[in-house]
C-alpha cells in the first residue's frame, strides 16, 4: 500500500507541475496579444 500512496503523490506533484506550466505559457499568450511589436497583424484595420 506504501507504492500507492508514494505513486498518488509523484501524480500530484506532475498534475501540479503540468497546470502551472499551462498557466504560464497561458499567461504569456495572454500578454503576447496585447504587443504592438508587429503592425502587419493589424494590416486589415483601416
Amino acid at each position: 500500500m506504501e507504492f500507492f500512496t508514494s505513486a498518488v503523490d509523484v501524480l500530484k506533484i506532475l498534475v501540479i507541475a503540468l497546470g502551472a506550466g499551462l498557466g504560464i505559457w497561458g499567461a504569456i499568450n495572454l500578454l503576447e496579444g496585447y504587443g504592438n511589436d508587429n503592425p502587419g497583424a493589424n494590416a486589415h484595420v483601416r
